[in-house]
Formats: C-alpha cells, structure tokens, sequence
C-alpha cells in the first residue's frame, strides 16, 4: 500500500511547496516585478481563491472519469502554471499564473483523499489519508526551506521551475505506480452538490473553516511572536520553523491513527480539546524561550492532527459525493487560513501584544470544538449509521 499511496504523497509535497514557497520570497518577487510587498501578498490571496473556486469546479466536472486520470490531468495543469508562473513579466500576469496554479491543487486532495481510502483496509483509512498529507508536512518542513534558498542565491523564477519538475515527478509515479480504479460517481453533477446543501455538510465545512482558522491565527504571527515576545534572534527563526513543521509531521499521523481507533468526530473534539490548551499556554507562557519552544513543537502536533479526522466525516457522510465533498474541505482549509489570518491581525491593530493572535486563535478552535461536540449529539444517528456501515 505505501508504493501505491507514494504519488499521493508526493503531490502533497509539490503542492505544499508551491503554496509556501512564496511567502518565503516575498521580497524577491516584489523588488523583481517592481511593486510594494502588501501588493505581492495578493499572490498569496490569488493562489487561495484558485484553490476555493477549482477545488469543487474540478471535481463536479470531472467526478465520472477514473481516478487515475483525473490526478494526472490536475498534476499536468499543476506543472503548466507553476511553470507559467517562472516566466510572468509583470504583476498582472503573475497574479493570473498564481490564480491558475491554485486550481488544482484542492482538487488533487479531494481525489487523493478518496483514493488513499479506498486502497486501505477499513481500520488503516485515517492513516492512508495522512500518507497523502504527510507531503505537505515534509513540504514545510524541508522543501520550503530548500527552493527558498535557491530563490534567494540564484532567481525567484527558479523556484517556480523546481516546483514544475516536481510535478512531473508526481506524474511519473502516479503513472507508474497508481492503481487503475473505477470512476467514483456516476458524474450527476447536480445530485452530488445536493448534499453540501445540507445541515449535515455545513456543519462540517464550518467546524473546518472556523476551528482550522485558530490554527492559522497562532502560525501566521509566529515569527513576531518568537522575536518580539519570546525574544528570540531573528536568525533562530528557520529552526523555530522546522520545529513547528516536525511537530506538525507527528500530528498528521496522530490525527489519522485516532480517526482509525475511535469515531472521527470525537478524536477531531478531543484534538481540539488539546489544541485550545496549547494556544492558551502560548498566551501566557510565550515570554519564557525553553517553554515557547515546547509550546511550539506541541501546537504544531495539534495543530496539524485534526486534519484527518475531519476529511474522514466527510468522505462517509459525502457517500456518493466523497470526491466532491473532500474538495469542499479543502475549499474549507482556505476559507480557515483567510480567517484565522484575518482574526488573529485584529488586535495587533489595535496595539495588542503578539502573543494575542494564539488567544484569537484559542477562541476560533472553541468554537471549531463546539460544533464539533453540537454536530455528534444533533447528527447522533446518522453518525452512528455511517460508522456502521464503515465497518
């Protein structure tokens, strides 16, 4: 099974990686295409809203093909626009390429997802489905840093080129070493987006869009944090962040071992339950560098291992829709780090410390945890009827 989950993982790699990277050369871009770091950040914003917009476009149009061949055609327009993006002259056309690139990129996972969990027996599928998103983890744990780097030494453009190549290695093994399966649907575009009008659906895109949002309030401000709180040098930042990415490498297969173990909505509200704690042990305790640094590598863990049990409710509950509704979680994850960022900037705005963000952050989780324990007492018996079937 591991050969066979490797393409899923490595498309996970490929996109992390693209999705990151440009945070990291932020500067280099804007001084290159001549325009002022807050408008090179709508790169960032751009690549979201193409995740958002292709993530169900993609999937309801493409949901009758087999599997194999929609991951390669996702991962062909992945190494077209990512290798578009190392040759755009201006803002305009950059900010287009990254829109672009962004199509893809939730779609793979919504498919991936349903792939890795019909290759797994019934009590490894939460596992299977980390496989895939243990490519993002490695992602910011080594690739970023790495095409990072030869953005900074040799050209920006460059790093774009390594993330194409990296596409095509994805299309290579899942040519290779993916399995032929049947189409997942039946293709009725309109029965399939019947559900996601339910209180069913919305209530798990929001436990995701809100609960996630708390882990993107402490992330996006953890540099400032550590600098300006935990007074850390500024050089140690790197470090600080292949901390994070090793604890958030841990979570991912936490996260898909107790989806395996237990009912997925309650390991995704105990795992919020701990992660709350976290973010509030950050708000008090951030000012003490050993204990930061602990607190980091554990909300990293926290952070990261809900991931799988909420993508696991959604496949069972989306049933016949499982390809669309894993694509819809990830048009979800986006919506989280719009939010969570947005949220935890709040009260920097208003002169606040920068440990504030992890309490913002603390209270989107509550939340994300309150309709989570609300979704398994009002869905009881359809929980139950899904978890039945599974087994």
């Amino acid at each position: 099974m591991i050969k066979n989950i490797l393409p899923l993982t490595l498309g996970g790699l490929a996109i992390g990686t693209t999705e990151f990277v440009v945070m990291g050369l932020l500067p280099d871009i804007a001084a290159s295409l001549s325009v002022s770091i807050p408008a090179a950040g709508h790169f960032i914003s751009a690549y979201a809203m193409g995740v958002v917009i292709g993530a169900p476009l993609l999937v309801a149009f493409s949901s009758q093909y087999p599997p194999k061949k929609i991951l390669l055609a996702l991962m062909l327009m992945f190494v077209i626009f990512n290798g578009i993006s190392a040759l755009m002259p201006n803002y305009y056309t950059f900010l287009g390429a990254r829109f672009c690139a962004g199509l893809p990129h939730g779609a793979f996972f919504g498919v991936g997802s349903v792939v890795a969990k019909s290759m797994a027996p019934a009590d490894r599928q939460g596992l299977a489905i980390s496989g895939m998103f243990a490519g993002l983890t490695v992602a910011n744990l080594a690739m970023v840093p790495l095409v990072t780097f030869i953005g900074h030494e040799f050209s920006w453009r460059f790093a774009f080129g390594v993330v194409a190549l990296l596409g095509l290695v994805t299309m290579l093994s899942i040519l290779y070493w993916l399995p032929d399966l049947k189409p997942f649907s039946k293709g009725n575009i309109l029965e399939d987006i019947k559900f996601f009008k339910t209180p069913v659906a919305l209530f798990i895109l929001c436990i995701v869009a809100f609960g996630l949002g708390g882990m993107f309030s402490w992330y996006s401000y953890i540099t400032p944090l550590m600098t300006e709180v935990s007074k850390f040098d500024p050089s140690k930042i790197p470090s600080i962040m292949i901390l994070a990415g090793f604890g958030m490498l841990i979570g991912n297969f936490l996260g898909g071992w107790m989806a395996d173990k237990m009912r997925p909505a309650l390991a995704s509200s105990l795992l919020f339950t701990i992660f709350i704690s976290m973010l509030l042990l950050v708000f008090f305790f951030s000012g003490d560098q050993k204990t930061s640094l602990i607190l980091t590598f554990f909300c990293g863990i926290f952070a990261m291992s809900v991931g799988s049990p909420l993508n696991i409710i959604m496949i069972r509950a989306a049933k016949k829709s499982e390809m669309l509704g894993a694509a819809f979680m990830q048009a979800a994850f986006n919506i989280a780090n719009s939010i969570g960022a947005y949220a935890g900037g709040l009260p920097l705005q208003k002169g606040y410390g920068y440990q504030y963000p992890a309490l913002v952050g603390a209270s989107l989780a509550t939340l994300g945890l309150i309709l989570c324990v609300i979704f398994m007492f009002r869905f009881k018996p359809f929980v139950q009827k899904v978890q039945t079937e599974q087994e």
